[in-house]
């Protein structure tokens, strides 16, 4: 078993991380009248999954003072 040193070493991480780069090329085919606002949403949203999976893991390795 591997021994997890960081977020990016969760399992969890690397589908998230893998499932946004899959919605990112995705998008790209969507009409121009979406580019800029429900493109954008489903980008930043997708974004936003790995950004907090890496804030819990930093809030999980520093306990509260």
């Amino acid at each position: 078993m591997q021994k997890i040193t960081n977020h990016k070493d969760l399992k969890v991480y690397q589908l998230a991380f893998e499932t946004a780069l899959q919605i990112q090329e995705i998008t790209k085919s969507f009409p121009p009248e979406e580019k800029y606002s429900l493109t954008d949403q489903i980008r930043r949203s997708s974004r936003s999954v790995c950004a907090n999976l890496a804030e819990m893991w930093r809030r999980r390795r520093y306990p509260k003072n």
